[in-house]
């Protein structure tokens, strides 16, 4: 080699080094840029779930309006041809504001409009995730065209598309990953879209720094920076304050416990008329009436049989089904199966609920496992006396499953010869459709029917389901201190007065779970 083209070579090497730190921090803002766009998609998803019920056609709509945005961004990126650095750098301020602050907007939206204005919370929701869709959908085609113009002799297009999509898709399965089992656990919707949006931002900073030589306004995008910067620092300083400020004005009484868990959010409020529970923003008991509730769910089936010795409850991990349970001395072991430990610990540790559930949940007649119960019920095969389900209403298809043909049956191989299982369902008044359709789905199974019903203030009317397979025997005695129920008083509980009358119903299969389509509708004429 000639001593010109020595040295030629040798700067061409020095340069390929100095540009070096510049490649690696172009595909290090892919993965996050892809981390970052998951994670707002996420959010989306799981607030809408949250707030409008019905989560597989919440994560369908929002994943689908998303990457419908991000095709929408993908061919609008082809339109800016100058000035790469400095759109890349807008696009990301853009995306961190914009995604980092919806969680917080959506929470403050839901908290503001009544509780009937669906339609308003919807089109915020989704021209959001349209909005943020457009905007992830432009980043990557930048990058890819940044990573050709400073590095087109090391990159082959082939090459180039390849490293940028691995980037891409690593980042989606570390947050894929993190979201339910770390993020929302640990920071909470609303702190891990700001975390989130400070990461884009952080993209932005390294981005106006090394291509500093290029930028024609460095000042002017500093000072976005670090705008942006000092709005999402604001947002995560006070994101726990604005939450619980949209949540006491959502559920009206003072909050003392609220919690994201891998599952649900769990809000426990505190007020001169008591104690409530909330799943995902649904009431699950109010202490002044509870009781009316859980000695109708669970005395009718306990009674019938007479002797219960072994008794399986699944959900009601607020132990108050457990502690009626324990009122029937004979009673010798209770298995308890609630998918959420941050339940069971909840009401087995605060006095507030322990109090309310008398310490059921410490009792040495009981078993707690924190499984899916579904599965528990299909891995195992002990026989029980009496089966007490006290599920959240099927609101949405992961719960639909547990109210269809296939886990009945699955329930069925569990009851003992003489035993009995108690399903709560809905109102037979405002989900007439819903509850009798909970009764033909257990028939269905090969279990005989019983329905009956009491009323709950806080709920209304309220339905149950005894199944069995003989018939219902009569009630022998109560359990003796009982505030609502009484011998006397059980038959009317399964009259059923015209307007709660049985009405045709097709069995919940769990291919076509057309029970929460019908659930969804029945009680959504409540809030029109």
């Amino acid at each position: 080699m000639s001593e010109p083209a020595a040295l030629d070579a040798a700067a061409d090497g020095r340069a390929a080094a100095a540009v070096r730190p510049a490649e690696v921090a172009l595909l290090a803002s892919v993965f996050v840029v892809a981390a970052c766009g998951l994670v707002y998609e996420l959010a989306a998803g799981a607030l809408a779930s949250y707030l409008l019920g019905d989560s597989v056609l919440q994560f369908s709509t929002v994943i689908g309006a998303y990457l419908f945005a991000m095709g929408i961004g993908s061919w609008l990126s082809r339109h800016i041809e100058r000035q790469l650095v400095a759109n890349f750098l807008r696009i990301e301020l853009l995306v961190g504001l914009i995604g980092g602050l919806m969680p917080a907007a959506l929470f403050v939206a839901h908290s503001l409009l009544p509780v009937s204005a669906v339609a308003p919370f919807r089109a915020l929701l989704y021209g959001l995730v349209l909005a943020v869709g457009i905007l992830v959908g432009l980043e990557i085609p930048l990058v890819m065209r940044l990573l050709k113009r400073h590095f087109s002799e090391r990159y082959a297009l082939k090459d180039l598309v390849s490293q940028v999509l691995t980037f891409d898709y690593l980042g989606a399965l570390a947050v894929s990953v993190a979201f339910p089992l770390l993020l929302v656990p640990q920071l909470g919707l609303v702190r891990t879209g700001v975390v989130f949006g400070l990461l884009n931002v952080a993209v932005a900073v390294w981005a106006l720094w090394l291509f500093r030589a290029e930028l024609r306004a460095w000042r002017a995008h500093a000072l976005a920076c670090a705008a942006v910067l000092v709005a999402l620092g604001a947002a995560l300083i006070g994101a726990d304050r604005l939450t619980t400020w949209a949540e006491d004005r959502f559920y009206g009484d003072r909050i003392v416990f609220s919690q994201s868990s891998p599952y649900q959010r769990v809000v426990v409020t505190s007020g001169a008329a008591g104690v409530r529970l909330f799943l995902n923003g649904n009431l699950q008991f109010h202490s002044r009436d509870e009781y009316r509730y859980h000695e109708a769910l669970v005395h009718p089936a306990m009674a019938a049989h007479g002797a219960p010795k072994r008794v399986l409850v699944l959900g009601g991990g607020d132990g108050m089904a457990v502690r009626e349970v324990l009122k029937h001395p004979a009673v010798e072991h209770i298995t308890l199966v609630e998918l959420d430990p941050a339940m069971t610990r909840l009401f087995s540790t605060e006095p507030l609920l322990t109090a309310l559930n008398g310490e059921a949940l410490k009792s040495p007649k009981l078993t707690i496992v924190n499984d899916d119960a579904f599965g528990w019920l299909d891995r195992h095969d002990a026989l029980f006396d009496v089966i007490v389900v006290d599920f959240p209403d099927p609101s949405n298809h992961a719960i639909g499953k547990l109210y269809s043909t296939s886990f009945y049956a699955l329930m069925a191989r569990h009851l003992a010869a003489s035993g009995y299982a108690v399903v709560q369902t809905t109102s037979p008044l405002i989900a007439r459709k819903s509850f009798w359709t909970v009764v033909s789905t257990i028939e269905a199974a090969g279990l005989q029917a019983t329905p009956y019903h009491a009323h709950v203030p806080s709920f209304g009317e309220w339905g149950f389901v005894l199944a069995g397979q003989r018939p219902l025997a009569t009630p022998r005695r109560l359990p003796e201190g009982l505030r609502f129920l009484t011998a006397e008083g059980l038959p009317a509980l399964f009259d059923f007065p015209p307007d709660m009358a049985r009405v045709p119903a097709e069995p919940n299969r769990l291919s076509t779970q057309g029970l929460v389509h019908t659930f969804e509708e029945e009680w959504g004429r409540v809030h029109q």
